[in-house]
């Protein structure tokens, strides 16, 4: 079924013990009624199957992602779900290795979560739970190095001399996109930096904008050593 353009999207993500199944819907042009857009179903593997219910909710949305990123790159989608996997992701305080492969994959979506409070469940998406197909291939994602974050030596001796700190924020709504980061130098002087992006981003793509120009400024002044603060575990990971 053919989508309009610049109108979100409505995934309804149900996620059973040993399977999970997807609908993507869009409202019409009367906003009144849901047309079915794309559908999808799977099997938990093996090692899937031992995750947590919020764990497979998050692996099923990354799956569904990938599968159906030609419509999700260019759109917000709206995610009906029992648990929210978006904030179990990125904003979980402790990254493992799963979670970052999520993170990874699902960092330039612009998904929103909405409570099954809100929007009635799917009888679709329930009835695809139970339909899938015996003869599955699980989709496998191979990451370089996937083990490896950083590696760095440092003397003793240099580890508290000329090291800079950044401090960097990026915020993202209908009435602005604003970047800003603050550079401390080793002698305590404070160097904010703020600039008005021209372009729309979603939150995400604000933080690693703003993590970009404090870098940019790092590297004008020469520093050799640099502290980031920032309260997005995602932008870290992909330094």
């Amino acid at each position: 079924m053919s989508f309009i353009p610049g109108r979100p999207f409505i995934m309804y993500l149900m996620v059973h013990e040993k399977s999970m199944g997807c609908v993507l819907k869009q409202h019409d042009e009367t906003e009144r009624k849901e047309q079915a857009i794309y559908y999808l179903s799977k099997k938990f593997i093996d090692y899937e199957l031992k995750y947590s219910p919020l764990e497979k909710m998050c692996c099923a949305l990354a799956w569904t992602a990938r599968w159906l990123r030609q419509y999700m790159l260019y759109h917000t989608t709206w995610l009906i779900a029992k648990l929210d996997p978006i904030k179990y992701i990125f904003e979980k305080p402790s990254l493992s290795e799963r979670i970052a492969r999520w993170q990874v994959l699902l960092f330039e979506y612009d998904i929103v979560y909405v409570s099954q409070m809100v929007i009635k469940k799917s009888v679709i998406a329930e009835f695809l739970t139970k339909c899938t197909h015996k003869d599955y291939v699980p989709v496998t994602f191979d990451f370089l190095d996937e083990d490896l974050i950083f590696v760095l030596h440092i003397d003793k001796e240099e580890h508290n001399k000329d090291i800079w700190k950044m401090y960097s924020d990026g915020a993202s709504n209908a009435l602005r996109h604003g970047i800003g980061v603050v550079l401390i130098s080793p002698k305590g002087n404070y160097y904010p930096i703020t600039v008005k992006l021209n372009f729309d981003c979603i939150n995400n793509v604000a933080e690693y904008e703003a993590c970009v120009l404090g870098l940019q400024a790092i590297l004008e002044r020469k520093a050799h050593a640099l502290k980031v603060y920032e309260d997005s575990a995602l932008v870290i990971y992909q330094l």
